[in-house]
């Protein structure tokens, strides 16, 4: 199998290595070993969407620019690219179906590592998050015919969302092959892996809940088949690159973008059991609460790496970084914490924290998903110390 990512070593027993054992304590800025890479922190850039894609999906020479900006992440869990052309979600949204994804994410990768940096790649299809404005006239598809309880955006603008059509067996199987081969380019463009989106309501999520799965196959109803999907995703991506490079993304409770799950409490232990025998680079949870029950049974549950994105304050960075929902984390047994907003606007993020210095709050938020430098590369590093990549 190809893969051009340099830190790369051999598989260790376990998928993280340390001196100290799960639940002591630990510092963010602690050296990690999570599967074939060496961390030199504990800090994991969250993947967040930007719009600074081409029309077809293919990254741009400023993405490697913004990324290579911040790879003094530990890791870098680059933005969500689809697998093909119908999971398109918004308009200039990176993808990961064609050679041109490719050569566009090679560039990217290429920046990352001569800044020091290491990536994974999250693959996304957005089921009946999409519009056909955005998808080159293709109707969205999902596991059942119901709509996103609100409005799409597309290049006019704002648009009700359109009623998805259900997939067939033959569609499932062909998306389950089209996240493969995802991953399988995703390891070409030299990531050192992929991050398989099971959350915040797209396609693998719409599955799993009840108030978006009505299907009366082997794919809907009970738990054992609204997790099917989903297992079937993980195995043929860990088929395809080898589970050591594969993570997933949950988000256990997220009612965003219309989600119901319905039995959050016996949902996710299903799932985790149903791949426990898959030694996966990590499970990755959104939006964790250290004081959650269900969070706390899946620390209990999941004996390989856990990365942790905490909850923040919509929009807003706190004034500390996000350093303390962190470190809560980490004390209630989270390997490696991922944060967003802060990694948004602050390149030298890790340095910020690690010397308590000042961070960028998020400027005009619209600037986010605009396009081009403006909010994107051009936020200030801060001058008065020596950054360090740990």
């Amino acid at each position: 199998m190809t893969n051009t990512a340099a830190n790369t070593r051999p598989l260790a027993p376990h998928n993280l290595t340390e001196p100290h054992g799960p639940f002591e304590p630990r510092s963010l800025f602690d050296p990690a070993h999570l599967a074939r890479l060496d961390l030199p922190n504990r800090l994991v850039m969250a993947p967040m969407t930007r719009n600074r894609a081409d029309a077809d999906g293919t990254p741009t020479p400023l993405m490697a620019t913004y990324y290579a900006q911040r790879a003094t992440a530990g890791l870098i869990i680059a933005e969500a690219a689809t697998p093909n052309a119908v999971g398109q979600t918004y308009p200039n949204i990176t993808a990961i179906h064609t050679d041109a994804h490719v050569d566009g994410w090679r560039r990217v990768t290429d920046a990352v590592r001569a800044a020091g940096g290491r990536m994974f790649l999250q693959v996304q299809h957005g089921g009946r998050i999409g519009h056909p404005d955005n998808s080159g006239g293709l109707t969205p598809v999902a596991p059942s015919p119901v709509p996103l309880p609100d409005t799409v955006f597309t290049p006019t603008g704002h648009q009700p969302a359109v009623t998805p059509r259900e997939m067939t067996a033959d569609e499932i199987g062909a998306t389950v092959a089209d996240f493969a081969a995802a991953a399988r380019r995703a390891v070409d463009a030299g990531f050192a892996g992929v991050e398989v989106h099971g959350a915040n309501g797209y396609l693998l999520h719409q599955f799993l809940g009840q108030g978006t799965n009505h299907r009366t196959d082997g794919y809907g109803g009970s738990v054992a088949g609204r997790i099917r999907f989903a297992v079937e995703v993980v195995r043929a991506v860990a088929a395809e690159i080898g589970p050591d490079r594969v993570g997933l993304r949950v988000s256990p409770g997220l009612r965003v973008n219309g989600m119901d799950e319905g039995d959050t409490e016996q949902l996710y232990p299903a799932l985790l059991d149903a791949l426990a025998d898959l030694p996966l680079a990590y499970l990755h949870v959104v939006y964790a609460d250290p004081d959650n029950p269900v969070f706390q049974d899946i620390r209990k549950r999941w004996t390989g790496t856990l990365i942790a994105n905490p909850i923040l304050p919509r929009d807003q960075i706190p004034a500390d970084g996000g350093r303390q929902a962190a470190e809560r984390l980490l004390t209630a047994g989270a390997d490696l914490i991922s944060l967003g907003r802060p990694f948004l606007a602050n390149p030298d993020l890790v340095a910020r924290l690690r010397t308590g210095a000042p961070v960028n709050p998020v400027r005009d938020h619209g600037l986010t998903y605009l396009g081009g430098e403006r909010g994107y590369t051009d936020y200030p590093g801060y001058t008065d110390y020596p950054v360090h990549s740990g």
